[in-house]
């Protein structure tokens, strides 16, 4: 018997010393960072690949779908999300609104540029110029995708409310969710460093700018409330980049121009992007009009001076062959692309920040700092930019002026993925009239519901045991 065991213990040493020689094998057939990162070259193919998985069309038809920019069209298959039924296991939420895959993995593609890059070496001045602009813009993209989580799930100026993870180094561990102060103390600390090291000038639309990053920070001072922050970094905006004439202004959605903008998103045929389809299918020829999925609400709608304001025109559209069928025909326009049945068909570069929101936010920001005067003189210009004949008024107290710069972002940035967070940074409802509701329940979202963040997606509470779910919600 011991001879037995002898041998089964022999043989047990062996196998275990042939395993530990395979496990020493390395892989042909993997590339790990240090390899395929290894050159300035290598490392720019890495941003290149982290700006190619941007999305913001996620945030699009959520501010709409959620608030009252839309109202359903020909076709409905959206009520729990559009009336604010969803929870953590909603497939709605599951199939459309779950951030966490789309920007931890872009943040976790620039982390590993992050890791990479010091070691990568410069050939020469223009790849040592070219390694710090790739720095600075990981950085860039890893603030925004943070940002951009923080949106969807916390959206509070409270430092001691719950933000998200804040990812600095590629990991698969479970990760807890921390404060809104550390976290945007990380944010800001990224977005600041990012900033001297990217281009002073907008040369490439598609990739991060300084004024793109000034814009960011502007965005972060409104939501997080610090308002001499927020008119400091939108008046470097607008000094950069002043606001498109009446003439050049519908140029900007038919990407015939880039007035306005810092930075957008490339979207081709070939490569899909169809913004417009958030809205109405794709047509199968010039004859043949496919079904709209969403309207622009009455109520949007009718807040325009139709003959003189050139957003109305620019963002909307009526149909004629829809009307004649008596189908929808007042239509999302913003997106449409080329005509029907051809490739171009709702084809259009997603904006990603551009000056009439900076005015905005300046103005709203001065509005709060009782600087009445700065922050009517940004409505009156923004408004007069836009309409022909426009009269200037006067707003004469802060809740006035805060009142009429929401209606003008209501306005001026539909289809654009703000709606739905600015509602729920001030503390507002979301409220559509009765005949843009499916019906009288999901006619108003009270203010301070807790379906205004949505919930944690259940796989990540499954896959992560230190994520905590947002308040309201039952896995």
């Amino acid at each position: 018997m011991k001879k037995n065991k002898l041998v089964i213990l022999a043989f047990m040493a062996a196998s275990l010393g042939a395993c530990q020689k395979v496990i020493d094998v390395k892989e042909t057939d993997f590339i790990g960072g240090d390899i395929a990162l290894k050159t300035v070259a290598n490392n720019e193919s890495g941003i290149i690949g982290a700006y190619s998985a941007m999305n913001v069309e996620m945030g699009i038809l959520l501010n709409a779908t959620f608030t009252d920019e839309v109202k359903p069209g020909e076709f409905y298959n959206a009520a729990t999300t559009h009336e604010w039924q969803y929870g953590s296991q909603d497939v709605g939420l599951r199939d459309n609104y779950t951030a966490f895959n789309l920007y931890y993995r872009i943040i976790d593609r620039v982390n590993r540029v992050l890791v990479a890059l010091p070691n990568a070496v410069a050939a020469n001045a223009t790849e040592a110029a070219l390694k710090d602009r790739l720095r600075g813009e990981a950085l860039f993209l890893r603030a925004f995708c943070h940002f951009e989580l923080y949106r969807y799930y916390s959206n509070s100026a409270v430092g001691t409310d719950l933000a998200m993870a804040y990812m600095e180094t590629p990991s698969l561990a479970s990760t807890a969710r921390i404060q809104v102060a550390p976290y945007f103390a990380k944010l800001k600390a990224d977005i600041t460093a990012a900033k001297p090291l990217l281009p002073a000038g907008v040369t490439d639309i598609y990739r991060a700018t300084r004024p793109a990053a000034s814009a960011l920070q502007a965005r972060i001072a409104l939501y997080l409330k610090e308002y001499s922050d927020a008119v400091t970094f939108s008046t470097e905006y607008i000094t950069a980049l002043p606001l498109a004439t009446r003439a050049n202004f519908p140029a900007i959605w038919t990407d015939a121009n880039n007035s306005e903008l810092a930075f957008k998103l490339s979207r081709t045929p070939s490569l899909g992007g169809r913004i417009g389809s958030l809205f109405q299918g794709t047509s199968a020829n010039s004859g043949a009009i496919s079904q709209t999925a969403w309207v622009p609400s009455s109520k949007l709608w009718n807040s325009y001076d139709q003959a003189n304001d050139v957003r109305f025109t620019s963002y909307f559209r009526t149909e004629p062959l829809l009307a004649a069928a008596g189908r929808p025909s007042q239509l999302v326009g913003k997106y449409r692309g080329t005509t029907y049945g051809t490739p171009g068909e709702h084809v259009a570069d997603a904006k990603v920040f551009r000056t009439g929101e900076m005015y905005l936010i300046r103005a709203e920001a001065n509005a709060e700092l009782n600087n009445l005067v700065a922050a009517t003189n940004d409505l009156n210009t923004l408004r007069a930019a836009r309409i022909n004949g426009y009269t200037n008024v006067t707003l004469a107290t802060k809740d006035a002026a805060i009142t009429a710069i929401l209606e003008e972002r209501f306005k001026e940035l539909p289809f654009e993925g703000h709606r739905f967070w600015d509602l729920k940074r001030r503390n507002l409802p979301v409220s559509r009239l009765l005949a843009d509701a499916p019906n009288a329940n999901a006619q108003t979202l009270p203010a301070g519901n807790f379906r205004f963040l949505l919930p944690i997606p259940n796989p990540e509470i499954n896959a992560n045991p230190l994520i905590q779910q947002n308040p309201g919600y039952t896995n």
